[in-house]
């Protein structure tokens, strides 16, 4: 199983053919793929049309969801944001570290085309599919 990022995703939908895509759709024929729910929020608040929302609804109905954070993650993502701050890095944004931290835990390995997940491969021990073939 992996877990395809929103970076993923939006490449995916709009046609970009790149590596992770290519991971992407092998995945998804092999019915390996989980989405979290903090992506399904952030893909879902992107579009400007209902009928393009209910075409993403559609297309993840028959995909595992997952909870990304709660009570368990929720302290160790934290710890996690802050070491990657010591380390000089500062994220974007909590939900990266957040999704990070939970393919951490769970020992799934994250799709994805983000920079800010390159340093925390590096520096958190992430697992990554991006590179596969």
């Amino acid at each position: 199983m992996i877990l395809a990022d929103t970076s993923v995703w939006i490449d995916f939908f709009a046609g970009r053919q790149t590596t992770q895509v290519d991971v992407l759709k092998q995945a998804l024929v092999a019915r390996q793929v989980l989405i979290g729910d903090l992506i399904l929020i952030e893909l879902l608040q992107g579009p400007r049309h209902q009928r393009d929302v209910m075409r993403l609804e559609r297309a993840f109905a028959g995909l595992p969801v997952e909870l990304l954070c709660g009570s368990v993650i929720a302290p160790i993502a934290a710890a996690n944001y802050r070491r990657l701050g010591r380390s000089g890095f500062a994220p974007r944004g909590a939900v990266d570290v957040i999704i990070a931290t939970w393919c951490i835990q769970c020992a799934i390995p994250l799709l994805h085309n983000d920079r800010d997940f390159l340093v925390m491969e590096r520096e958190l021990g992430l697992a990554t599919a991006s590179h596969a073939q």
